[in-house]
Protein backbone atom coordinates (compact mmCIF):
# COMPACT_ATOMS: atom_id res chain seq x y z
CA UNK A 1 0.00 0.00 0.00
CA UNK A 2 2.87 2.36 0.74
CA UNK A 3 4.16 2.23 -2.80
CA UNK A 4 0.70 2.89 -4.27
CA UNK A 5 0.31 6.07 -2.23
CA UNK A 6 3.56 7.41 -3.53
CA UNK A 7 2.91 6.21 -7.05
CA UNK A 8 -0.44 7.96 -7.28
CA UNK A 9 0.56 11.30 -5.78
CA UNK A 10 0.57 14.09 -8.39
CA UNK A 11 4.06 15.18 -7.39
CA UNK A 12 5.53 11.91 -8.63
CA UNK A 13 4.72 12.31 -12.34
CA UNK A 14 8.38 12.68 -13.26
CA UNK A 15 10.30 9.45 -12.68
CA UNK A 16 14.08 9.13 -13.14
CA UNK A 17 15.10 6.48 -15.63
CA UNK A 18 17.35 3.58 -14.69
CA UNK A 19 17.44 1.29 -11.68
CA UNK A 20 19.93 3.35 -9.67
CA UNK A 21 18.07 6.68 -9.93
CA UNK A 22 14.77 4.89 -9.32
CA UNK A 23 16.03 3.26 -6.12
CA UNK A 24 17.39 6.59 -4.90
CA UNK A 25 14.09 8.32 -5.64
CA UNK A 26 12.16 5.60 -3.81
CA UNK A 27 14.51 5.41 -0.84
CA UNK A 28 11.90 6.99 1.44
CA UNK A 29 9.52 4.13 0.64
CA UNK A 30 12.03 1.28 0.52
CA UNK A 31 13.87 2.06 3.77
CA UNK A 32 10.83 1.59 6.06
CA UNK A 33 10.02 -1.77 4.42
CA UNK A 34 13.59 -2.97 4.89
CA UNK A 35 13.53 -1.76 8.50
CA UNK A 36 10.28 -3.62 9.16
CA UNK A 37 11.60 -6.83 7.62
CA UNK A 38 14.87 -6.61 9.55
CA UNK A 39 13.16 -5.92 12.90
CA UNK A 40 10.63 -8.72 12.37
CA UNK A 41 13.34 -11.22 11.48
CA UNK A 42 15.57 -10.16 14.37
CA UNK A 43 12.86 -10.43 17.04
CA UNK A 44 11.53 -13.69 15.58
CA UNK A 45 14.98 -15.21 16.01
CA UNK A 46 15.62 -13.60 19.40
CA UNK A 47 12.30 -14.62 20.95
CA UNK A 48 10.15 -17.66 20.01
CA UNK A 49 7.07 -15.99 21.51
CA UNK A 50 7.33 -13.02 19.12
CA UNK A 51 6.41 -14.67 15.81
CA UNK A 52 2.94 -15.92 16.78
CA UNK A 53 -0.58 -15.07 15.64
CA UNK A 54 -1.53 -14.03 19.17
CA UNK A 55 1.38 -11.60 19.34
CA UNK A 56 0.47 -10.16 15.94
CA UNK A 57 -2.93 -9.41 17.44
CA UNK A 58 -1.20 -7.73 20.37
CA UNK A 59 0.82 -5.54 18.02
CA UNK A 60 -2.28 -4.52 16.06
CA UNK A 61 -4.10 -3.62 19.26
CA UNK A 62 -1.13 -1.68 20.61
CA UNK A 63 -0.84 0.53 17.52
CA UNK A 64 -4.58 1.07 16.99
CA UNK A 65 -4.95 4.35 18.92
CA UNK A 66 -1.76 5.70 17.35
CA UNK A 67 -3.05 4.63 13.93
CA UNK A 68 -6.35 6.48 14.37
CA UNK A 69 -4.58 9.68 15.42
CA UNK A 70 -1.95 9.31 12.69
CA UNK A 71 -4.61 9.28 9.95
CA UNK A 72 -5.34 12.96 10.45
CA UNK A 73 -1.71 13.84 11.06
CA UNK A 74 -0.81 12.31 7.68
CA UNK A 75 -3.10 14.82 5.96
CA UNK A 76 -1.41 17.67 7.84
CA UNK A 77 2.15 16.58 7.09
CA UNK A 78 1.29 15.99 3.42
CA UNK A 79 0.45 19.70 3.33
CA UNK A 80 3.92 20.46 4.77
CA UNK A 81 2.43 21.53 8.11
CA UNK A 82 2.58 20.02 11.61
CA UNK A 83 0.09 19.51 14.44
CA UNK A 84 1.60 19.35 17.92
CA UNK A 85 -1.80 19.43 19.62
CA UNK A 86 -2.97 15.94 18.60
CA UNK A 87 -2.18 14.26 21.92
CA UNK A 88 -3.76 17.03 24.00
CA UNK A 89 -6.87 17.06 21.81
CA UNK A 90 -7.11 13.28 22.13
CA UNK A 91 -6.86 13.65 25.89
CA UNK A 92 -9.43 16.43 26.25
CA UNK A 93 -11.90 14.60 23.98
CA UNK A 94 -11.55 11.38 25.96
CA UNK A 95 -12.05 13.31 29.19
CA UNK A 96 -15.01 15.21 27.72
CA UNK A 97 -16.90 12.05 26.72
CA UNK A 98 -16.40 10.75 30.28
CA UNK A 99 -17.33 14.16 31.75
CA UNK A 100 -20.72 13.97 30.01
CA UNK A 101 -21.29 10.38 31.18
CA UNK A 102 -22.81 9.47 34.55
CA UNK A 103 -19.98 8.30 36.82
CA UNK A 104 -20.03 6.08 39.87
CA UNK A 105 -20.60 7.79 43.23
CA UNK A 106 -16.99 7.34 44.30
CA UNK A 107 -15.73 9.45 41.36
CA UNK A 108 -15.23 12.95 42.77
CA UNK A 109 -15.93 14.97 39.61
CA UNK A 110 -18.72 17.54 39.32
CA UNK A 111 -19.66 16.43 35.81
CA UNK A 112 -22.75 16.90 33.62
CA UNK A 113 -24.30 13.49 32.79
CA UNK A 114 -26.09 13.20 29.45
CA UNK A 115 -27.40 10.41 27.24
CA UNK A 116 -24.66 8.44 25.51
CA UNK A 117 -25.22 9.80 22.01
CA UNK A 118 -25.20 13.38 23.33
CA UNK A 119 -21.93 12.79 25.22
CA UNK A 120 -20.28 11.41 22.08
CA UNK A 121 -21.62 14.24 19.91
CA UNK A 122 -20.49 16.96 22.33
CA UNK A 123 -17.02 15.41 22.59
CA UNK A 124 -16.73 15.32 18.79
CA UNK A 125 -17.94 18.92 18.53
CA UNK A 126 -15.31 19.93 21.09
CA UNK A 127 -12.40 18.37 19.18
CA UNK A 128 -13.71 19.77 15.88
CA UNK A 129 -13.90 23.27 17.41
CA UNK A 130 -10.34 22.99 18.71
CA UNK A 131 -9.26 21.93 15.22
CA UNK A 132 -11.15 24.88 13.78
CA UNK A 133 -9.28 27.24 16.11
CA UNK A 134 -6.03 25.74 14.80
CA UNK A 135 -7.29 26.22 11.26
CA UNK A 136 -8.25 29.86 11.80
CA UNK A 137 -4.97 30.62 13.51
CA UNK A 138 -3.04 29.12 10.62
CA UNK A 139 -5.04 30.43 7.67
CA UNK A 140 -6.68 33.67 8.83
CA UNK A 141 -4.22 35.10 11.34
CA UNK A 142 -1.17 33.54 9.68
CA UNK A 143 0.38 31.91 12.75
CA UNK A 144 2.78 29.10 11.70
CA UNK A 145 1.26 25.68 12.41
CA UNK A 146 4.12 24.78 14.76
CA UNK A 147 3.40 27.77 17.02
CA UNK A 148 -0.39 27.62 16.67
CA UNK A 149 -0.66 23.96 17.59
CA UNK A 150 1.90 24.38 20.35
CA UNK A 151 -0.44 26.94 21.90
CA UNK A 152 -3.41 24.63 21.33
CA UNK A 153 -1.53 21.84 23.06
CA UNK A 154 -1.48 23.98 26.21
CA UNK A 155 -5.09 25.14 25.78
CA UNK A 156 -6.42 21.60 25.42
CA UNK A 157 -4.33 20.45 28.38
CA UNK A 158 -5.81 23.29 30.42
CA UNK A 159 -9.36 22.32 29.48
CA UNK A 160 -8.59 18.73 30.48
CA UNK A 161 -7.32 19.90 33.86
CA UNK A 162 -10.42 22.03 34.44
CA UNK A 163 -12.78 19.16 33.65
CA UNK A 164 -11.26 16.50 35.91
CA UNK A 165 -9.20 18.61 38.35
CA UNK A 166 -6.70 15.84 38.97
CA UNK A 167 -9.36 13.16 39.41
CA UNK A 168 -9.95 10.03 37.31
CA UNK A 169 -13.19 9.15 35.51
CA UNK A 170 -13.96 5.62 34.42
CA UNK A 171 -17.30 5.36 32.65
CA UNK A 172 -17.95 6.30 29.02
CA UNK A 173 -21.00 5.67 26.80
CA UNK A 174 -21.73 2.06 25.92
CA UNK A 175 -20.88 2.47 22.23
CA UNK A 176 -17.45 3.88 23.07
CA UNK A 177 -16.88 1.09 25.60
CA UNK A 178 -17.70 -1.53 22.95
CA UNK A 179 -15.53 0.03 20.25
CA UNK A 180 -12.66 0.70 22.62
CA UNK A 181 -12.51 -2.49 24.65
CA UNK A 182 -14.88 -5.00 23.04
CA UNK A 183 -14.27 -7.50 20.26
CA UNK A 184 -16.16 -9.40 17.57
CA UNK A 185 -15.10 -12.85 16.46
CA UNK A 186 -11.94 -12.51 18.51
CA UNK A 187 -10.93 -9.31 16.71
CA UNK A 188 -10.86 -6.16 18.89
CA UNK A 189 -13.23 -3.48 17.67
CA UNK A 190 -10.53 -0.86 18.14
CA UNK A 191 -8.39 -2.65 15.53
CA UNK A 192 -11.33 -2.69 13.12
CA UNK A 193 -12.00 1.02 13.67
CA UNK A 194 -8.33 1.85 13.08
CA UNK A 195 -8.29 -0.26 9.89
CA UNK A 196 -11.47 1.40 8.59
CA UNK A 197 -10.13 4.89 9.28
CA UNK A 198 -6.77 4.12 7.68
CA UNK A 199 -8.53 2.68 4.64
CA UNK A 200 -10.85 5.68 4.47
CA UNK A 201 -7.93 8.08 4.65
CA UNK A 202 -6.11 6.16 1.91
CA UNK A 203 -9.16 6.23 -0.38
CA UNK A 204 -9.68 9.95 0.17
CA UNK A 205 -6.06 10.81 -0.55
CA UNK A 206 -5.78 8.50 -3.55
CA UNK A 207 -9.12 8.70 -5.33
CA UNK A 208 -10.78 12.01 -4.48
CA UNK A 209 -10.32 15.57 -5.70
CA UNK A 210 -9.68 16.71 -2.15
CA UNK A 211 -6.87 14.16 -1.85
CA UNK A 212 -5.25 15.46 -5.03
CA UNK A 213 -5.53 19.01 -3.71
CA UNK A 214 -3.77 17.96 -0.49
CA UNK A 215 -0.83 16.61 -2.52
CA UNK A 216 -0.78 19.72 -4.72
CA UNK A 217 -0.74 22.09 -1.74
CA UNK A 218 2.03 20.11 -0.09
CA UNK A 219 4.05 19.63 -3.26
CA UNK A 220 4.04 23.24 -4.48
CA UNK A 221 1.85 25.74 -2.64
CA UNK A 222 2.47 28.59 -5.08
CA UNK A 223 1.60 26.43 -8.07
CA UNK A 224 -1.56 25.28 -6.31
CA UNK A 225 -2.59 28.92 -5.79
CA UNK A 226 -1.87 29.75 -9.44
CA UNK A 227 -4.02 26.75 -10.42
CA UNK A 228 -6.93 28.37 -8.61
CA UNK A 229 -7.04 26.18 -5.50
CA UNK A 230 -8.29 27.64 -2.24
CA UNK A 231 -5.10 26.76 -0.37
CA UNK A 232 -6.29 28.22 2.93
CA UNK A 233 -9.44 26.10 2.81
CA UNK A 234 -7.38 22.94 2.20
CA UNK A 235 -5.01 23.79 5.05
CA UNK A 236 -7.87 24.59 7.40
CA UNK A 237 -9.64 21.36 6.45
CA UNK A 238 -6.66 19.14 7.24
CA UNK A 239 -6.26 20.79 10.65
CA UNK A 240 -9.89 19.98 11.48
CA UNK A 241 -9.51 16.44 10.12
CA UNK A 242 -6.45 15.98 12.33
CA UNK A 243 -8.32 17.17 15.42
CA UNK A 244 -11.34 14.94 14.77
CA UNK A 245 -9.15 11.87 14.21
CA UNK A 246 -7.33 12.70 17.43
CA UNK A 247 -10.65 13.04 19.23
CA UNK A 248 -11.87 9.66 18.01
CA UNK A 249 -8.58 8.09 19.06
CA UNK A 250 -8.89 9.76 22.47
CA UNK A 251 -12.43 8.51 23.10
CA UNK A 252 -11.64 4.95 22.12
CA UNK A 253 -8.34 5.11 23.98
CA UNK A 254 -10.08 6.06 27.22
CA UNK A 255 -12.37 3.04 26.85
CA UNK A 256 -9.42 0.82 25.95
CA UNK A 257 -7.34 1.92 28.94
CA UNK A 258 -10.33 1.95 31.29
CA UNK A 259 -9.96 5.50 32.59
CA UNK A 260 -9.93 9.17 31.63
CA UNK A 261 -7.29 11.33 33.29
CA UNK A 262 -4.87 14.17 32.64
CA UNK A 263 -1.78 13.56 30.49
CA UNK A 264 -2.99 10.08 29.50
CA UNK A 265 -2.08 10.51 25.83
CA UNK A 266 1.13 12.54 26.12
CA UNK A 267 3.29 9.84 24.52
CA UNK A 268 1.02 9.67 21.48
CA UNK A 269 2.36 12.92 20.08
CA UNK A 270 5.79 11.45 19.40
CA UNK A 271 4.37 8.05 18.46
CA UNK A 272 2.02 9.51 15.84
CA UNK A 273 4.63 11.79 14.31
CA UNK A 274 7.11 8.91 14.29
CA UNK A 275 4.60 6.60 12.56
CA UNK A 276 4.06 9.11 9.75
CA UNK A 277 7.71 10.09 9.34
CA UNK A 278 9.27 6.64 9.85
CA UNK A 279 6.83 5.28 7.28
CA UNK A 280 8.25 7.63 4.67
CA UNK A 281 5.82 10.54 4.30
CA UNK A 282 7.82 13.64 3.46
CA UNK A 283 8.08 16.35 6.09
CA UNK A 284 8.33 18.76 3.16
CA UNK A 285 4.87 17.79 1.91
CA UNK A 286 3.44 16.31 -1.25
CA UNK A 287 4.83 12.77 -1.02
CA UNK A 288 3.78 9.74 0.99
CA UNK A 289 0.38 8.85 2.34
CA UNK A 290 -1.59 6.48 4.52
CA UNK A 291 0.21 3.44 3.10
CA UNK A 292 3.48 4.84 4.38
CA UNK A 293 1.87 5.56 7.74
CA UNK A 294 0.74 1.93 8.01
CA UNK A 295 4.30 0.75 7.44
CA UNK A 296 5.51 3.23 10.06
CA UNK A 297 2.92 1.94 12.52
CA UNK A 298 4.14 -1.61 12.03
CA UNK A 299 7.77 -0.55 12.43
CA UNK A 300 7.00 1.13 15.75
CA UNK A 301 4.67 -1.67 16.85
CA UNK A 302 7.17 -4.41 16.05
CA UNK A 303 9.98 -2.43 17.71
CA UNK A 304 8.11 -1.72 20.95
CA UNK A 305 6.62 -5.20 21.19
CA UNK A 306 9.85 -6.94 20.23
CA UNK A 307 11.91 -5.05 22.77
CA UNK A 308 9.50 -6.21 25.47
CA UNK A 309 9.95 -9.81 24.34
CA UNK A 310 13.74 -9.66 24.59
CA UNK A 311 13.60 -7.87 27.97
CA UNK A 312 15.74 -4.89 27.03
CA UNK A 313 16.23 -2.15 29.60
CA UNK A 314 13.31 0.30 29.40
CA UNK A 315 15.68 3.27 29.21
CA UNK A 316 17.56 1.67 26.33
CA UNK A 317 14.20 1.11 24.61
CA UNK A 318 13.58 4.86 24.60
CA UNK A 319 17.06 5.46 23.15
CA UNK A 320 16.55 2.93 20.36
CA UNK A 321 13.24 4.49 19.39
CA UNK A 322 14.88 7.89 19.25
CA UNK A 323 17.70 6.60 17.05
CA UNK A 324 15.25 5.01 14.60
CA UNK A 325 13.29 8.26 14.40
CA UNK A 326 16.54 10.16 13.79
CA UNK A 327 17.45 7.74 10.99
CA UNK A 328 14.02 8.28 9.41
CA UNK A 329 14.48 12.05 9.56
CA UNK A 330 17.90 11.80 7.94
CA UNK A 331 16.48 9.66 5.13
CA UNK A 332 13.60 12.12 4.76
CA UNK A 333 15.90 15.11 4.37
CA UNK A 334 18.37 13.24 2.15
CA UNK A 335 15.59 12.08 -0.17
CA UNK A 336 14.36 15.67 -0.48
CA UNK A 337 17.83 16.85 -1.46
CA UNK A 338 18.09 14.10 -4.08
CA UNK A 339 14.83 15.23 -5.63
CA UNK A 340 15.95 18.85 -5.67
CA UNK A 341 19.18 17.86 -7.45
CA UNK A 342 17.22 15.80 -9.97
CA UNK A 343 14.86 18.72 -10.58
CA UNK A 344 17.81 20.95 -11.36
Amino acid sequence: MASSDSATSPADHKRPRGLGPFLRSQMRNIAPFLTLIFLSAFFAIASPSFATIDNLGNILTQVSVTGIIAVGLTFVILCAEIDLSIASIANVTGIAVAYFTLQESYVNIANVPMPGFAAILLALVLCALLGLVNALGLTVIGIPSFIMTLAMMQIAAGVSALLVRGQIAYKVPGLITTLGSGSIGGIPWIVIVAAVMLLGGHLVLTYTRFGRYVYMVGGNREAAEFAGLNVKLILGSVMVISAVCSGIGGMLGVAHFGSAQQNEFDTYLLDSIAAVVVGGTSLFGGRGGIGNTIVGLFVLGVLNNGLDHVNIDSFLKILIRGLILLAALIINVYAQRLRERTAE
